[in-house]
């Protein structure tokens, strides 16, 4: 993980900026997420968390994390708003998301920026290691970080 400056400081603020739109698009009732993919300084991805297809018939959101299976390993019922960033370029620029930068916001009640945490969704950071996402941004109370997407992953296992 490397704190980012400078002009890639600045460049990475805009994409945060646009991350924000997607998370306000956000359904779910607990958090709102939003994320972009940036290749080659285009946006070729976007996405934000709520159930699938916003369809209220899949809204868990009220549901305790104690109340699901033990076998559920994922306790959330939207899909995450990286999860869909990466289908949305998948469906729109697949070409293009091999070595691309994959930004993630974090809103509070709001919908303004808050700090995320560490690294800590290792389904989502399977995903982006596996579509050739080349690193993952967060933004934390120290600065802007980009990390390996691999390095990433690692450390979503560290979490608890």
């Amino acid at each position: 993980m490397r704190i980012l400056e400078g002009k890639e400081l600045q460049n990475a603020e805009n994409w945060m900026g646009q991350a924000v739109i997607f998370g306000k698009k956000a359904s779910c009732n607990r958090a709102h997420y939003g994320s972009v993919i940036v290749k080659d300084g285009e946006l070729i991805g976007g996405g934000f968390n709520s159930p699938p297809q916003d369809k209220e018939s899949q809204r868990k959101c009220s549901y305790s994390k104690g109340e699901y299976h033990k076998k559920v390993t994922d306790k959330t019922c939207c899909i995450h708003a990286v999860q869909r960033a990466i289908m949305d370029a998948l469906r729109k620029n697949p070409d293009k998301l091999p070595g691309s930068r994959l930004y993630f916001i974090r809103l509070d009640d709001a919908d303004e920026i808050s700090y995320a945490g560490k690294p800590y969704c290792t389904i989502c950071s399977k995903m982006a290691l596996d579509a050739g996402i080349k690193e993952f941004v967060l933004w934390h109370e120290e600065g802007i970080a980009v990390y390996d997407t691999e390095e990433y992953n690692l450390l979503s296992y560290q979490y608890q």
